[in-house]
């Protein structure tokens, strides 16, 4: 019988490859009985569906946040400031 560790290890190598017959009827009679595991096999594949569309968006693509670029340009621009602005700053003094 499959255990926990055996079976995430499984639902994270199946995003990756074509799982064996046994692994897959292992992984899913486990899955019947453990909660635990589905959940996780879910959000495995819940976050790896969510990055791949993320990285399938082309750059001036419309978002879903709404934000008008114009305005996601002043909030880019405004963080570049920030940033050289504390790199300007002399560090405090070390004890």
């Amino acid at each position: 019988m499959m255990n926990c560790r055996e079976a995430s290890r499984l639902a994270s190598e199946r995003l990756d490859r074509k799982l064996s017959v046994r692994e897959r009827l292992a992984f899913r009679f486990h899955l019947m009985m453990c909660r635990t595991c589905t959940r996780y096999a879910r959000q495995l594949r819940f976050v790896t569906t969510a990055v791949a569309a993320q990285q399938s968006r082309e750059p001036g693509s419309t978002r879903d946040d709404g934000l008008p670029e114009a305005a996601r340009a002043r909030i880019a621009a405004r963080l570049r400031e920030e940033a050289d602005d504390s790199t300007s700053r002399p560090s405090p003094p070390s004890e």
